[in-house]
């Protein structure tokens, strides 16, 4: 019985699958885009997805596993609803990205490349988000905060629903 509900749960989100690639014409040369749309209503790409996609635009599911592997963009495993980057390059580490990368650990209690138990946030380090100027920079959902202070971290997740 139990497997039945697992099995169920996993594939909920069948309708929006098919909704995506509808949407994108079932063409094989939007196959990226798609793994994008579906990973961004689930935050991962389940492996269900990944065999609904291969099914639908007739692509095998090898050359779908090579992409997503491939790109860094992607994830197998369930992310955060919420995705925070922080910035360790060289101008915004020595602006203080170490202590602001602390203060981040602190607060949500995982470390980089981590998500927590709660699947409210994924954390992970990059190697430059391309605004030294602004350094330390935190990116949160796409949204970047510059000159970033770790007095100023609480302010910023407390956004986060």
């Amino acid at each position: 019985m139990k497997g039945k509900k697992r099995v169920r749960k996993a594939s909920m989100g069948e309708s929006k699958i098919d909704e995506i690639i509808n949407k994108h014409q079932s063409e094989a040369s939007s196959l990226i885009q798609i793994l994008l749309e579906i990973q961004r209503e689930h935050h991962w790409l389940p492996k269900e997805a990944l065999e609904k996609v291969s099914e639908k635009l007739n692509v095998p599911l090898s050359r779908i596993q090579h992409i997503v592997t491939f790109y860094k963009a992607f994830s197998l495993v369930p992310r955060g609803r919420h995705e925070i980057h922080v910035c360790m390059g060289t101008a915004c580490h020595v602006r203080g990205a170490p202590r602001l990368l602390d203060t981040v650990q602190d607060m949500i209690g995982i470390k980089p490349g981590e998500t927590d138990k709660d699947l409210k946030f994924s954390l992970e380090t990059v190697n430059c988000l391309g605004c030294c100027a602004l350094g330390p920079v935190m990116e949160l959902d796409g949204k970047y905060h510059g000159k970033m202070a770790p007095t100023e971290v609480e302010g910023v997740l407390t956004k986060c629903d």
